[in-house]
């Protein structure tokens, strides 16, 4: 009787422990939404992204954060930027960093695993490993772009998603241009049939979709210079320009051409790509890094004394046959009153619908709805009244005025129009919701697998520099 007992309740632990490690391994009930059961580790910080997902506070997360980096300036300019949030008059943060430098600080990480949501962004050059490696030790993980820099490494974070979605924790990237709103309103009439009729198919040579950015590397953030590291400026470490900022433009077409809809390498064909290089003086060098000579391990890229940083690329595509474009250019810094550019074109069957932000603007970007010459505009204005009286059910106080017989500009409220760094605050509330869903929507991985394929294999189509 004794041992049918003892059997009984080692098979009800056995069954519990079985238990707990299946709820583990799906990722299902990890996290319910109560106070403080996030728990993040910031791994080599090195960009000040990693910064800007702290300049909140958030109800689900701890306010210790562990910061796992190798001794040296970036790993203290984080640890900086984190206090200015601490110190700062208007909503100051209470984040306490708990830090260990060192060079075994990534196995150190792996070893005590002092939380459950790794944060990364910094050097490039050995972001896919830390992905890796942070999934298969069952770590949830929120990545600044790009994850990837190199065809070559690719296939491990092809293998990283699969491990991740083994162990049953999340992997996503930081996109924080989904939240910036000309390009929600942009996605939104363009899934209005009666204003924007269906997407065009386009050419090479005149594109259905086309993404521009312009972005300066001085530049202000959070009222201060920022400072750049010197690796920044080596797209070995840093990717060329092809594989980082594109990938925000890259993604920014996915979801807007196929909204919600499963991506697939196969619906991806690289037409053509191309890079250059923007030129910095060592005085411009030295203005942005504070650092007086150029590093030993930049001087491949040095010529006559002109730094040539491949920051810039160009993309022309194809996804399931519609015809794509994407460029991004970086120059040194932006006339006064200015700064970084976007511009973005979807073309219909009924109108365009066009981001614009230059000097009209007053480099603000705005949204314009262009009417095709096949379109009566006294019909057509009903349908975008109709339109936008649908989408303010969403975004309230969103509304149109005519610039011309044939073209509108959206009205958008201020309350909507946030800055860059307000974006991580929103993207990281996402991320944190998916941890309590136990989930990503289903096309978001199949998605990032798709985007990263289109960014490495245009760099290897422009022949990207060693």
């Amino acid at each position: 009787m004794k041992s049918r007992i003892v059997f009984i309740i080692l098979f009800i632990l056995l069954s519990a422990c079985k238990s707990q490690n299946k709820q583990f391994q799906d990722g299902s009930d990890m996290f319910t939404g109560k106070r403080n059961e996030i728990k993040l580790i910031t791994l080599d910080p090195g960009h000040f992204h990693a910064a800007l997902v702290q300049k909140i506070m958030y109800e689900t997360v701890d306010s210790v954060v562990h910061v796992f980096a190798p001794e040296g300036q970036d790993v203290l300019d984080h640890l900086a930027r984190i206090e200015g949030f601490n110190s700062r008059i208007e909503n100051p943060t209470s984040w306490v960093e708990k830090v260990y430098t060192g060079p075994d600080f990534l196995d150190r990480m792996l070893r005590i695993k002092s939380g459950n949501v790794i944060i990364l962004s910094g050097n490039n050059a050995r972001k896919t490993e830390y992905i890796d490696k942070a999934v298969k030790a069952g770590l949830n993980v929120l990545a600044d772009k790009p994850m990837v820099i190199t065809h070559e490494d690719f296939t491990l974070l092809e293998e990283a998603f699969r491990t991740a979605a083994e162990k049953g924790v999340l992997l996503y990237d930081i996109m924080t241009e989904r939240y910036e709103i000309t390009n929600i309103l942009q996605r939104e009439l363009s899934m209005i049939t009666e204003v924007f009729g269906e997407l065009i198919k386009g050419t090479p040579e005149d594109p259905a979709i086309t993404k521009e950015s312009v972005h300066h590397f001085f530049k202000y953030v959070s009222g201060s210079p920022l400072i750049r590291p010197a690796w920044f400026f080596d797209v070995r470490q840093q990717g060329e320009g092809i594989v980082d900022v594109s990938t925000h433009l890259v993604d920014l077409i996915q979801w807007e051409a196929f909204p919600d809809r499963i991506m697939d390498k196969s619906d991806i064909e690289v037409l053509s790509a191309r890079r250059w290089s923007t030129d910095l003086t060592i005085e411009q060098f030295s203005k942005v890094t504070g650092i007086e000579t150029f590093p030993e391990y930049l001087s491949d890229n040095v010529e006559d004394g002109v730094l040539k940083v491949f920051s810039n690329g160009e993309i022309l595509y194809t996804l399931r046959g519609i015809n794509a474009k994407v460029s991004v250019a970086w120059n040194y810094q932006a006339p006064e009153g200015t700064g970084d550019t976007h511009y973005s074109i979807m073309k219909g069957t009924r109108c365009n619908l066009v981001i614009r932000q230059g000097e009209s603007e007053n480099f603000q970007p705005t949204l314009y709805v262009e009417l095709n010459e096949n379109v009566p505009p006294a019909l057509f204005e009903n349908d975008l009244i109709a339109g936008l009286e649908d989408i303010a059910v969403k975004y309230p106080g969103v509304g149109s005025r005519k610039k011309n017989d044939r073209t509108w500009i959206i009205d958008i409220p201020d309350k909507y129009k946030v800055d860059h760094e307000a974006h991580f605050g929103q993207v990281m509330e996402k991320f944190l919701q998916y941890l309590q869903d136990g989930k990503l929507p289903d096309w978001e991985v199949p998605n990032m697998i798709t985007k990263y394929y289109t960014t490495t294999r245009a760099l290897e189509m422009a022949g990207k520099r060693n």
